[in-house]
């Protein structure tokens, strides 16, 4: 099966607690505060695998955990920091932000590697916190929390030359004869329900990667059929062939078909337009089908590149090959890039406020704000010290006044997150 849009969640590690520990040794007098850092939290990292072609595996596992860094230890000893989680993706992955719809990167070549959640920062120890005035701290700070992400992943198949077409055209045929691919073929529309990819191997030595993307129809570019779900792999294909049917008994006509397929790769990416297009007619081998592509030839301008064939009996299929990698050899590589914003004008503004207070009651308040609940979860209220630090932090932050002014007064109750404390 054929899986190329999946949404995953990961969750990096969260960092070690640094630790509050103190030297007693008999040689040592004054030994002093000796609580090591925590380590780091393990990464969350995708990595391009050439080897896979589908996300399929992503459907039967969604959740990645990294584990946390280890605690601070005694003696000034770090804990260790956690391994990275590396999660196996096929190369032409796209990562979206699925919240956001942002893109995070693009995976296109073997072994790329991208960070998608970073692991939180360790704890430090009381080692970090003694000073001419406490020279015994009882101070130390918990982990960072790790990144939690929703991700959407998007496959889009790297192959050097796209096969397209309305169905039923003969993609899969070709592919079939022109590699060891072995797609599904049958006489009705629709028979390829996913794209397929097989390498073709020339005498003289050289090879390529074809994609037999499943049949377009009009409207596709704005949904209609299956096509807008593998417009997809064609935008980083560098070479186009273009199948049309030159039966004359199916009902159609040649001409339109081909305008009607190139108004679709318009409509969906401009930029297919302009690569390289070998035009195909197919099934020559049916009577009345030479002079069907005679009359199909005078809508064509004169430099366009035709290439007849009959994947039925392999007429042309060998000098078509040969003349697609003549073609692909003097395309232009496509370069991707990941959506950045380059436009940004550093104006001086006034900084927003970090935190907002909200009257939960009559004596009650909540203060919210990412950077006070950062603080509060990096705290260590298990000791007086850390406390009191906390206490001093929420003052420099403007936070005292601020419930002051809200209205606060002493025993009202103030929670931030989880935790509620009196106001004093």
């Amino acid at each position: 099966m054929f899986v190329d849009n999946v949404k995953i969640t990961v969750r990096s590690g969260k960092g070690g607690d640094g630790a509050v520990a103190f030297r007693h040794e008999k040689y040592v007098p004054l030994g002093g505060p000796s609580g090591g850092d925590g380590g780091r939290g393990g990464d969350i990292i995708l990595k391009a695998n050439e080897g896979m072609n589908t996300l399929m595996d992503f459907r039967y596992k969604r959740i990645f955990k990294a584990q946390p860094g280890q605690n601070g230890q005694i003696k000034g000893m770090y804990g260790h920091k956690a391994d990275p989680v590396y999660i196996s993706v096929p190369a032409g992955t796209s990562v979206y932000n699925e919240d956001t719809g942002k893109l995070i990167g693009d995976l296109i070549e073997h072994n790329q590697e991208l960070v998608v959640a970073k692991g939180g920062d360790g704890g430090r120890g009381n080692i970090h916190f003694a000073s001419s005035k406490n020279q015994a701290p009882e101070v130390a700070e918990n982990g960072e929390p790790g990144q939690e992400l929703n991700l959407k992943l998007e496959l889009k198949l790297i192959a050097d030359v796209g096969l397209v077409g309305f169905p039923s055209v003969g993609k899969s045929t070709l592919l079939s004869v022109a590699t060891s691919a072995k797609p599904k073929i049958a006489a009705y529309h629709f028979t390829t329900l996913s794209p397929n990819l097989g390498m073709v191997k020339l005498e003289n030595g050289n090879d390529f990667v074809i994609a037999d993307l499943p049949g377009l129809i009009e409207g596709a570019s704005n949904g209609v059929g299956l096509g807008i779900q593998f417009l997809r792999h064609v935008e980083r294909t560098r070479v186009i062939l273009h199948l049309v049917d030159m039966d004359p008994n199916n009902g159609r006509d040649p001409y339109e078909d081909y305008l009607a397929i190139r108004k679709e790769l318009g409509n969906y990416d401009e930029n297919v337009l302009s690569r390289p297009e070998v035009i195909v007619p197919t099934k020559l081998d049916i009577p009345g089908s030479e002079e069907r592509m005679e009359e199909f030839k005078q809508h064509l301008e004169k430099d366009a590149d035709i290439f007849p064939i009959s994947s039925i009996q392999h007429t042309g299929v060998k000098a078509l090959m040969n003349h697609t990698s003549e073609v692909l050899s003097k395309a232009e590589p496509i370069h991707f890039e990941v959506q950045a914003d380059e436009s940004k004008e550093y104006n001086y503004e006034p900084e927003a406020k970090q935190f907002t207070i909200e009257k939960d009651a009559e004596h009650s308040f909540v203060v919210k704000g990412d950077r006070v609940e950062l603080l509060l979860q990096r705290t260590n209220l298990d000791h007086q010290d850390g406390i009191m630090r906390f206490a001093r932090q929420l003052k420099s932050m403007g936070i005292e006044d601020a419930l002051i002014d809200a209205g606060a007064e002493s025993g009202d109750s103030v929670t931030i997150l989880d935790f509620t404390f009196e106001f004093i």
